[in-house]
Order: C-alpha cells, then structure tokens, then sequence
C-alpha cells in the first residue's frame, strides 16, 4: 500500500514537470508576434464613459460633439486603412487595430497585432500592408486586415536610421510619390548635429532608395499633403532654453526637395540662434508658413477633406497641441485649427477642441494625432488617458 501511494506521488509529481515544460516555451517565446491576440469589445460612447474621462469639460464649436471612440494604452500616431481599419501606434512596444465592421461611427473591437517593438510611434498603410517606425528601423506586416485574430511577426524594410531615443519617436507617411517619408529628429535640444539628423527622409516601400527630403528641421512629429497642390507641409517643435515665449514652434511648407528650415541656426523665421546662428543669416532658410507659438508641442496635423464638418472647413488644417513640460504656465493641450480659403491661403490657427488643460495647471488630456474617417468625423489620440475620441458634427 505504501509502495503504490509512493509511486502515485511521483506519477502527479512528473505530470505536473512535463506540463510546465511544454507550456513556458509557448507562453514565453514570440519574436514580436502578437501572438493570442485577444479581440477586446468596445465600449460604445456610453454615459460613463463621457463622465469616466470627463468630456463636459471639452469646448467644441457649435454642432460638434466628442465622444470615446476607443481606450487604448498610450495612443500616438493614427492612419486608416481605406476599409476603415484604424491603426494606432504608441511610443510603449504594441501596435493596435480598432475596427467598425458595420460602419455607424461606432468602434466594434481592438486588436493588439504587435509587441515588443522599441517605440512604435509610426503607422502607415500601403496596398494591404501596415509600415511601423520605430526609433530605428521600418517593419511591415502584410496582408493585416486579414490576420487581425493572428498576425505574423514584422518584417524589417529598413533598419540603418539612428538609434538615439532623443527626439527619435517616428511619425511616418506614404506622400503622393508613394515614397515613404521617415522624420529625423535632433539628437538634442540645440546641436549642429550630421546628417541624417534633423531632416526628413523618404525611402521607396521596399526600403531602398534612402535619401534627405528637407533640412533644418529639429523634430517633425506630424505631416500631410496639401489634397489641392500635393506639397507637404509639417510642423515643427522649437527649441527649449530660451525663456517661455520663444521660439515659436513651426507650420511649415515643402513645395520641393532640398530645402533648408533654418534649425539649427534660426528660428521661427527671423530669430537667430544665440549660439549656433553666429554669422548666419535667416534670409538664407525657409520661414513658416504659421508661428504656432512657444512650446505648445505641435504634433499630428491634418488637411480636413472630410464632407461632415460646415463647408469653411474644407481643407482646413487640423494640429494637436500635445502641450508645454516646462514653460512656467502651461500652454498647448488642445487642438487648433487653420482655414484654408478657395485662394490657398491660410488664416491663423484658433482653438477647435480645448479644455484638456484647465485653469492653466490642471492636465486632463494631451491630444497627439488627428485623423480624418471616411464619414467625415476625425479621430484625436491621446496618450495621457490612452484614447482615441470621435469628433461629429450635426447641424
């Protein structure tokens, strides 16, 4: 009897060793795959959730409403599929996929479809594929909308951008030339840094044919293509440690290769750099098109050609301040927008969605992209509560 309780013991014991064994390696091992992905339901714009997160607080004009279109953990950069898939990128390690698949405005379910990348701050999507920009290198995954449940790991299109983390977030886009435009930042706050530093790359798809866009740009974390000329215009933060009021940061304008915005050596258009702008001149680089003021960390921007906003914002610009970390009042935290008349011109940002700072010290929100859907309505991200709202209008 002894014997055979003895021997039972060590039976239960091994079952219990070689079960381990086969479930660590599968629990453990996964080369960037999102692997299990669990497909999470969304919460629809309830009650609670505008109360949870606040959004009374929100200032809108007239006819517009905000709402909770997703929770999701430090959202950052968007892009949208043509089916309408909305992939959204974070400055942590996962990549997310929000889908409305029965397209009432209404987001349906989330799904993780990468880990463990370095800072995915960048997302892009491409005849079926999704471009991810990390700090340093681009991956792919292809054929996503189809593997949502089970995506494969990324693979590498290009991996020679540099690896500093100073400024080195990717927020990156296909341009109308179908060349894939990678920012990058100012390893600092203010150096004469090499090339490839503060500039703007462009590299075809495949990862081939790396070249320098523009220059002078100390840190693009936002662009678009203007729908009516195709030029690309970005904004721009300024420098730190020149007091709170200046530089402004900066709505700029491409209207072709090769040219020069002034970083590091002028500012803003017309304020040289007390250290590097020593026998420079701020004729010779290329101002703004808007000074969009000191450090209000103008990020994701937008040309609204949606058909659901009043039709004077056609072609407007729309750009996420995500907000001053060291002015001594805080300023920013908003999203502002720039009307764009039948001429081209371009009036002077005001305030669309404010309230996410309150009484000029209170942070509720910090809007970092904004997106425009099919519908019409346009999504902001918010990595301060982990959001991505929708922002309607109905007359």
């Amino acid at each position: 009897m002894n014997v055979s309780f003895i021997f039972l013991k060590r039976m239960i014991v091994l079952s219990i060793v070689f079960t381990y064994i086969l479930l660590v390696p599968a629990c453990t091992s996964n080369n960037n795959k999102a692997e299990n992905t669990v497909t999470t339901a969304v919460s629809q714009n309830t009650d609670s959730l505008f109360k949870k997160y606040e959004l009374d607080k929100i200032k809108l004009p007239d006819g517009f409403k905000i709402e909770v279109y997703a929770e999701i953990p430090d959202a950052r950069s968007l892009c949208v599929s043509p089916s309408g898939t909305v992939f959204v990128g974070t400055r942590k390690d996962n990549v997310y996929a929000i889908t409305d698949e029965n397209h009432d405005g209404k987001a349906d379910k989330v799904y993780v479809i990468a880990r463990g990348l370095k800072a995915p701050n960048g997302v892009a999507f491409r005849d079926g594929s999704l471009y991810i920009g990390t700090i340093s290198v681009i991956y792919r995954i292809d054929s996503i909308e189809s593997k949502l449940n089970n995506p494969p790991a990324p693979v590498v299109v290009y991996d020679k951008y540099p690896t500093s983390t100073h400024h080195g977030n990717k927020f990156i886009a296909f341009g109308p030339d179908g060349k894939l435009y990678v920012p990058v930042g100012a390893p600092c706050n203010i150096c004469d840094s090499p090339k490839p530093y503060a500039s703007m790359t462009r590299i075809n798809p495949d990862g081939t044919g790396f070249e320098i866009y523009a220059s002078g740009i100390r840190n693009s974390v936002g662009f678009a293509w203007n729908p009516v000329t195709k030029q690309l215009w970005f904004t721009d933060n300024g420098r730190d440690e020149l007091g709170d009021d200046i530089p402004n940061d900066e709505l700029n304008n491409a209207t072709r290769a090769g040219m020069h915005f002034g970083y590091p050596y002028c500012h803003e258009g017309d304020l040289l750099d007390p250290e590097y702008g020593k026998g420079k001149s701020c004729v010779d680089y290329i101002p703004p098109v808007k000074k969009l003021g000191a450090h209000v960390a103008a990020l994701g921007m937008r040309f609204y050609t949606g058909n659901m906003f009043p039709a004077d914002y056609k072609n407007a610009i729309f750009i996420a301040e995500h907000g001053s970390w060291n002015r001594t009042t805080l300023v920013g935290y908003r999203v502002v927008v720039a009307k764009m008349d039948s001429s081209g011109a371009l009036s002077d940002p005001v305030p669309f969605a404010q309230g996410w700072l309150q009484n000029l010290s209170s942070v509720n929100g910090r809007p970092v992209d904004v997106q425009v859907l099919e519908d019409g309505s346009m999504l902001i991200s918010d990595d301060y509560k982990g959001l991505v709202y929708r922002i309607s209008y109905k007359a």
